[in-house]
């Protein structure tokens, strides 16, 4: 986390290979990114943006996109864990309903939900949430942080967030600033070691709490 234009989404690019590092190294289970291909290197990611596209088409259809060999069981499994079984069962046609262009019959906090369920479906090795809790109310915005405490539990999950709340929990927390990681702990370490962090965490989290 850190200021906006920090490079904090930069590190996501370099991660996936859209950019090649200059300098250094970044390795994905001690492996060299450079030495993977970049189908093998992407097929081990998954991504979900800020604003995360919904097709029009129906539930199942935006699920499968990206992992049309999976099968129901899989599917079960991703809405399990996603917290998408109650929206399921509500619609009309369960997952073969329509979801209208962009979703627009859907909640944000749904949007973002089957993004990731459409994510974990490809049983991606990391997790990529870019800003994937900033269009999210309050309380969406906890459901969500304890969806990604649970994905965290078999997958690699990497949070860029301005919201410090979404991070708070994290086992490890890389504040950058002018493209530089100038930082790195728990948030309970970082309160008392890193001035920016601090000064981050007083004007949110108090805010919040107002």
């Amino acid at each position: 986390m850190g200021p906006s234009g920090t490079g904090k989404s930069t590190v996501f690019a370099l991660l996936e290979r859209y950019y090649e590092p200059q300098s250094g190294t970044i390795a994905v289970d001690g492996r060299d990114v450079r030495d993977w291909s970049l189908p093998e290197l992407r097929a081990a990611i998954g991504y979900v943006e800020q604003d995360a596209p919904i097709l029009a088409g129906t539930l199942r259809e935006n699920l499968s996109l990206a992992a049309p060999e999976a099968t129901q069981s899989d599917l079960q499994a991703v809405l399990t864990l996603t917290g998408l079984d109650d929206l399921v069962e509500q619609l009309p046609s369960e997952l073969d309903t329509p979801v209208g262009h962009r979703g627009t019959t859907l909640s944000g906090g749904q949007r973002q939900r089957i993004a990731i369920a459409r994510a974990l479906l490809r049983r991606p090795r990391i997790l990529l949430l870019d800003e994937a809790t900033s269009q999210l109310d309050a309380v969406n915005e906890v459901a969500m942080r304890a969806l990604m405490e649970a994905v965290a539990l078999t997958t690699t999950v990497l949070v860029v967030a301005h919201r410090l709340s979404t991070v708070t929990s994290a086992d490890r927390i890389l504040v950058m600033e002018r493209g530089q990681v100038r930082a790195v702990g728990t948030h309970d370490e970082l309160l008392t070691t890193d001035d920016l962090y601090r000064q981050l965490a007083t004007t949110q989290l108090l805010a919040a709490e107002a």
